[in-house]
């Protein structure tokens, strides 16, 4: 579904934010890049979606090399949920939903009906389809997040830290319903963390990035538990793991 093939990324001056990144997203499954801040994997995310053109290597969604694809249809083609939402504050929450089946043609009562549905799917109730995103909670806001993401079947959906804002309680119930929508859609997730708990309840697969999008190993979580392939990954997903309460 998204495949990475010797992806590089150099910024004027000499960065290198990515060096030589090759990774395989498979169709209907949750990959999930873990590191701390820096290390490439916002960098890596917004590739998929040609919002960041790598420097030398080959990004493929769906088959297709992104540089190839019509940046503008690719974007609408593909979910997107960051860390606030990037909700429009005034636009109903229903618009806010109904946004790019508006702007792909569809009808105002279609984009409103299939935004009612995506509110049932996300757990809001259809009452708060009229209501404006400073009238919702942080958690209410990031599940409109999602049903905006997903209002034109996406089967693609990217998540920059999209719970990281939020109280403990509040993430794992997203969390929970997030698995449920992927369970029940069927769609291919990629997720990004810097969350040791959040990767390993979401993934299905971990890749667990090290400076200049490095990768120091991917796994399922319990084979980075059970297996940690170097001293780096053993000691990032222990020292994690040690602080929970």
């Amino acid at each position: 579904m998204i495949r990475f093939d010797h992806i590089s990324k150099a910024y004027p001056g000499g960065t290198r934010a990515v060096e030589d990144f090759s990774l395989t997203v498979e169709r209907g499954s949750t990959t999930v890049f873990l590191g701390t801040s820096g290390c490439g994997k916002t960098t890596l995310m917004r590739m998929v979606n040609a919002m960041v053109t790598p420097t030398s290597g080959t990004v493929f969604v769906r088959g297709a090399d992104v540089a190839h694809e019509d940046p503008v249809r690719l974007r609408r083609s593909i979910g997107y949920v960051l860390q606030e939402g990037g909700l429009f504050p005034h636009r109903t929450i229903a618009d806010n939903v109904a946004t790019v089946p508006r702007l792909e043609g569809a009808t105002k009562q279609a984009s409103r009906e299939r935004a009612l549905e995506l509110l049932d799917l996300v757990g809001l109730d259809r009452e708060m389809a009229d209501r404006y995103p400073a009238q919702l909670s942080g958690g209410q806001r990031q599940r409109v997040g999602v049903a905006r993401a997903l209002a034109n079947r996406a089967d693609i959906l990217l998540m920059d830290e999209p719970f990281g804002a939020l109280d403990p309680i509040v993430r794992a119930e997203l969390q929970r319903e997030l698995k449920e929508i992927q369970r029940v859609l069927g769609t291919t997730i990629l997720f990004v963390t810097h969350d040791v708990d959040e990767a390993f309840t979401l993934g299905d697969q971990v890749a667990v990035l090290s400076t200049g999008g490095r990768i120091e190993q991917v796994g399922t979580p319990t084979e980075l538990l059970s297996s940690p392939a170097s001293p780096f990954v053993a000691e990032f997903v222990g020292a994690s793991r040690a602080a929970r309460p």
